[in-house]
């Protein structure tokens, strides 16, 4: 089968090709998928530059969110059969033309998802869960702040924070895409080029944002905790500005809030009771409507460094889907 191996860990993603592999076997509880769709994430380009938490000897298969239809099926494996519509995924692999994944990571793809929007959905809408409902505790009524909020990660807090009832202030450096954040749900969008710590203030009354997702870092997290409301969370999603940011002890003491860290698989790993019922919950909120992934644009396998490229160079909206 064809796959996207990453053969050497490179910064620029050269170590990144198209090559034929051995289509792969289902262990006794795990899946095969014929892949239909796997969505680009910000870990799957850092695991090829060796900049993710989790350490990978090349040669591998990266992509982690994924959905097709069973090929296979390990023998302890109940629940699937094959021709099931699936999605779901692990922590990488899903680039191919099949993947192998645990039978308890997979969900039945809901009807009202197509194999992009399904393949979209799972590590973003489980970040935002994570993050605004077991970290965040996003009251109804609360002002939320979420900054990169044109990527897949930030759609999906601007998504779920409206669910959940909240005023949702969007933030972004490209008032294209900020136009389509606003029609997608967002109370308020702001062009960070000018800063945003003003805008913030005066669109909360000068209270500030209950809540802030932070996927970004750097210069925004800086700013970040100068316009949060005495008691808010201020969320720790990730760097993709390049820059891990640090805040003075001081400033969470004068103006009692609190710097959250979200890693939402680790959550699920560490009490795995609560994991499940994330997965149920953001999956039932897929199957009933009240969740709607947004999919920038498909490329097919043999163009999804370029993929990747655009993902780094911040020219997608939402997910970018590769599918082979």
């Amino acid at each position: 089968m064809k796959a996207l191996v990453c053969h050497e860990i490179t910064d620029d993603l050269s170590g990144v090709e198209i090559r034929e592999v051995d289509t792969p076997v289902p262990g006794d509880d795990e899946v095969l998928i014929k892949v239909r769709a796997t969505s680009i994430n910000f870990p799957d380009i850092l695991l090829c530059q060796g900049k993710y938490q989790l350490k990978l000897e090349p040669p591998f298969t990266p992509g982690m969110d994924t959905s097709g239809t069973v090929a296979a099926i390990g023998s302890e494996v109940v629940g699937f059969e094959i021709g099931d519509a699936v999605c779901g995924g692990a922590r990488f692999g899903g680039f191919a033309e099949f993947a192998v994944v645990k039978a308890e990571g997979l969900q039945k793809k809901p009807d009202n998802l197509s194999f992009e929007q399904a393949a979209s959905y799972s590590a973003a809408y489980l970040t935002a869960y994570v993050a605004l409902v077991r970290r965040g505790r996003l009251q109804a009524g609360e002002t939320l702040l979420v900054h990169g909020a044109s990527g897949g990660v930030g759609m999906a807090a601007v998504d779920v924070g409206k669910l959940l009832g909240a005023t949702v202030i969007a933030t972004g450096g490209s008032d294209d895409k900020l136009a389509k954040v606003k029609a997608y749900g967002a109370d308020h969008v702001i062009n960070t080029g000018s800063g945003f710590r003003q805008q913030v203030k005066d669109l909360t009354g000068g209270r500030g944002a209950d809540v802030i997702y932070d996927p970004v870092g750097g210069d925004v997290f800086d700013e970040s905790i100068r316009c949060i409301a005495f008691d808010g969370r201020l969320l720790v999603i990730g760097f993709t500005s390049g820059r891990i940011a640090s805040v003075p002890s001081n400033m969470p003491l004068i103006k009692g809030f609190s710097v959250v860290g979200v890693r939402a698989g680790e959550y699920g790993r560490q009490f795995p009771d609560r994991g499940r019922e994330n997965v149920a919950q953001i999956w039932d909120w897929a199957r009933q409507g009240k969740t709607r992934p947004y999919v920038h644009d498909t490329l097919p396998l043999e163009q999804a460094v370029e993929g990747f490229r655009q993902l780094l160079g911040r020219k997608v909206v939402g997910k970018m889907i590769i599918c082979p």
